[in-house]
C-alpha cells in the first residue's frame, strides 16, 4: 500500500486488508460486483473504494443474500437509490424476536441440574438441537440462548420425564412451530409487506417503513401463539382428564350406568369384522353383536330370577 490521498492497493494486499482470498476478488470481478480497478503498466491497482466494497459483500454475505441479490443491491446503490433503508430493514428482520437473554452453563451446572449424572449423548442432542451452544476455548461451558426453554427441560426432567422423550417431543413441537411461523409470514406478506417488497431491491424509502412495521408487528406473532395455546390447553387438558376418569364425568364423582363410554376393541377382532361384513357395516355389525348379547344376558338374568324364586 502507498502513501497518497487515498490508499492505493496490489491485489494481494487488497486481499490482506479485506480478509478475501486473491482468488476470491478475481471472482467478485468478474461477476461485476468490484468496480474495474485502475491499469498500471500490467498492474491492478485498488483503492478503498475497493475496500469498502469488499466489506460490504462479507457483510451481505454473513446476512444471508446470496451472490445474485448482493449485486442486484450494489447495483441500485450505485444507481443512486442507496442501501441504507434496505440494511436497516434486514438488521430488524434477523434482530432479537425475544426480550429473552442469553445465558451461560458450565457442564458441572448442567449435570447437578439434571439429576447429577453425566451423559454426554443428551449433551450432544441439545447442542445438535441448538439449546446449548459450545463456547470456543471453553469445553466445559456453553451458551444457552433460551435459558426458559432449558427451564422448562428441567422441569419435565424432574417430573420424570426421559431426557430422550424431551429432546423428540422438542424436535416435533419445533417442526409444528416453524409452520405456524411461516403461515404467519406469508400471512403478513400478502396483505402488509407485499407492496413494500415490489421492486427489487425496495427503495430506500419503502425499506426504512417496513423495518419500522417489522417493529410494530414483531410482539403480535407471540402474542397471538400464547393466546391460541392457552385456550387450546384448557380445552384439551379438560378433554384428557374427563377421558381417564371417566367421559364427561365431573371431577370427584362416578360415571353413571347410562351413560356412554369408549371401549377399545382388539385389532384382531376388527379386523375380523372388517372381513366378515365390510368396511361400511363394522360399527353396524359391533352395534348389533353388542344389542344381541345384552339381550341374551337379560334373558339368561330373568330365566335364573324365576328359577330361584321357584
Amino acid at each position: 500500500m502507498t502513501s497518497r490521498s487515498a490508499a492505493e492497493y496490489r491485489i494481494e494486499d487488497l486481499a490482506h486488508a479485506s480478509g478475501a482470498t486473491v482468488r476470491t476478488i478475481r471472482a467478485y470481478q468478474d461477476r461485476g460486483l468490484l468496480p474495474t480497478p485502475e491499469r498500471r503498466g500490467r498492474a491492478n491497482v485498488y483503492g478503498d473504494t475497493h475496500l469498502a466494497r469488499l466489506q460490504q459483500i462479507a457483510d451481505l454475505l454473513d446476512r444471508g443474500y446470496t451472490l445474485a441479490s448482493i449485486k442486484e443491491l450494489l447495483e441500485a446503490w450505485d444507481a443512486g437509490r442507496g442501501l441504507g433503508g434496505v440494511l436497516g430493514l434486514v438488521a430488524e428482520v434477523q434482530g432479537p424476536w425475544t426480550d429473552e437473554q442469553a445465558d451461560r452453563i458450565s457442564r458441572d451446572e448442567l449435570h447437578r441440574r439434571f439429576g447429577g449424572a453425566q451423559d454426554d449423548q443428551a449433551v450432544a442432542e441439545a447442542v445438535e438441537l441448538g439449546v446449548l451452544e459450545p463456547i470456543p476455548g471453553r469445553p466445559d461451558e456453553f451458551l444457552v440462548p433460551s435459558p426458559q426453554e432449558l427451564s422448562v427441560a428441567v422441569e419435565l426432567h424432574g417430573a420424570g420425564v426421559p431426557l430422550t422423550a424431551i429432546s423428540g417431543h422438542l424436535r416435533e413441537l419445533r417442526g409444528q412451530v416453524e409452520h405456524i411461523a411461516s403461515r404467519f409470514l406469508e400471512f403478513t406478506t400478502e396483505h402488509v409487506f407485499a407492496r413494500y417488497l415490489g421492486h427489487r431491491p425496495p427503495t430506500d424509502a419503502d425499506a426504512a417503513e417496513a423495518a419500522e412495521l417489522v417493529r410494530r408487528l414483531r410482539p403480535l406473532a407471540q402474542q397471538t401463539v400464547d393466546a391460541e395455546l392457552a385456550r387450546a390447553m384448557r380445552t384439551f387438558a379438560t378433554r384428557h382428564l374427563r377421558h381417564h376418569l371417566g367421559a364427561d364425568t365431573p371431577i370427584g364423582s362416578h360415571p353413571a350406568a347410562s351413560e356412554p363410554r369408549p371401549v377399545p376393541l382388539p385389532p384382531d377382532t376388527i379386523g375380523a369384522v372388517h372381513k366378515l361384513v365390510g368396511p361400511q357395516n363394522v360399527a353396524a355389525f359391533v352395534a348389533a353383536a353388542t344389542e344381541r348379547e345384552v339381550r341374551a344376558r337379560t334373558l339368561d338374568a330373568l330365566t335364573t330370577s324365576h328359577s330361584e324364586c321357584r
